[in-house]
């Protein structure tokens, strides 16, 4: 009977450790977790709105004018006061007119030797015509693109200014494409015409053999009320990251501007990067549903103004993006 008794107990004991160990290490993965949680910086959506502001008082931003040089040397001198390493891509290309444009690509990196990398790309210039402004008489005029470039590397720069502020380790490369709106308007179904700058990085990257585990392209992130959509080709190169960025919008209260919703594709600088460099890339673009073009009525218009953008939208985009940014660098994405 005493060695029942002693069984017993010694059973006891062990089923008691073995809970304790259990709880223990239970206790121990939360505590982990909570650890890796990042914590994201806030974004500025004032900060964003001023760097937009800023770029359209160059004026239209067309390659081989004046203010084209003047935004080149403010951006590339913004970045560099955020701390990013800044590399100057100069080159020549010819555009569907014939005419030979000086274009530059920026690159701001951040943790250059860092073999974990992401992309975070928009263009800078802006388009030479309004050809879908409603009056004819306004088809030879360039575009301000408040939205149509601008709202996209506003956010980009104020987000460089949280990776100052907040250090990470991750990789970050900020790219600004040049030339991406020089195409041809026609109806040719020519794509190759337009984002001539991501087409000339993606054949001759910054760094040689340069890769990256994703890439995210802005592109007309400014206006009110935008509703940004999983783009078809985003859905068919990058599924996991749309997705991923997407449920993460939501989660953050988003559900808004994130639509979960596929459209149908539209070439952008990220087709290029995609097809090219092999880089998995999504873009984030305001697809109307109302719209003849499935674009915002000031787009390619001389309405594209600065009083298009709207600083919640600006928040929204630059936020999300940010969490998604601090969550990769804790392996959270």
């Amino acid at each position: 009977m005493k060695n029942v008794i002693t069984l017993i107990v010694v059973l006891l004991l062990f089923a008691a450790c073995q809970e304790d160990t259990s709880t223990k290490t239970t206790s121990e993965q939360a505590t982990k977790e909570a650890k890796k949680m990042p914590e994201v910086p806030v974004f500025d959506r004032d900060s964003a709105f001023e760097y937009v502001k800023i770029q359209t008082e160059f004026g239209p931003r067309v390659p081989n004018t004046a203010a084209h040089q003047q935004a080149k040397n403010w951006l590339v001198n913004q970045l560099k006061s955020f701390g990013a390493e800044v590399i100057e891509q100069n080159f020549k290309v010819t555009a569907y007119t014939k005419e030979v444009l000086n274009a530059t690509n920026i690159i701001g990196q951040y943790n250059a030797k860092a073999k974990n990398r992401i992309i975070l790309a928009a263009h800078w210039d802006s388009r030479h015509t309004a050809d879908h402004d409603p009056d004819e008489a306004n088809h030879k005029a360039p575009v301000m693109g408040a939205d149509d470039g601008a709202s996209g590397v506003g956010v980009l720069l104020e987000i460089a200014r949280q990776l100052q502020l907040h250090p990470i380790d991750l990789g970050v490369d900020i790219i600004l494409f040049d030339v991406e709106d020089y195409g041809d308007g026609g109806d040719d179904g020519d794509y190759t015409t337009w984002c001539l700058g991501s087409q000339h990085w993606s054949r001759n990257p910054h760094v040689p053999g340069y890769t990256a585990k994703y890439g995210i392209l802005l592109d007309m992130v400014g206006a009110k009320g935008a509703r940004f959509t999983k783009e078809e080709i985003s859905m068919r190169f990058a599924p996991k990251l749309m997705n991923d960025v997407w449920k993460l919008a939501e989660a953050m209260g988003y559900g808004n501007y994130f639509v979960n919703t596929t459209t149908r594709q539209y070439v952008d600088d990220h087709f290029f990067v995609n097809q090219i460099a092999k880089i998995p890339m999504g873009v984030i673009i305001n697809r109307p549903p109302d719209t003849e073009t499935l674009f915002v009525k000031h787009w390619h218009t001389i309405e594209d103004t600065i009083d298009k953008i709207d600083l919640r939208t600006l928040r929204a985009v630059g936020q999300v993006l940010l969490a998604a940014i601090y969550r990769e660098d804790a392996g959270l994405l």
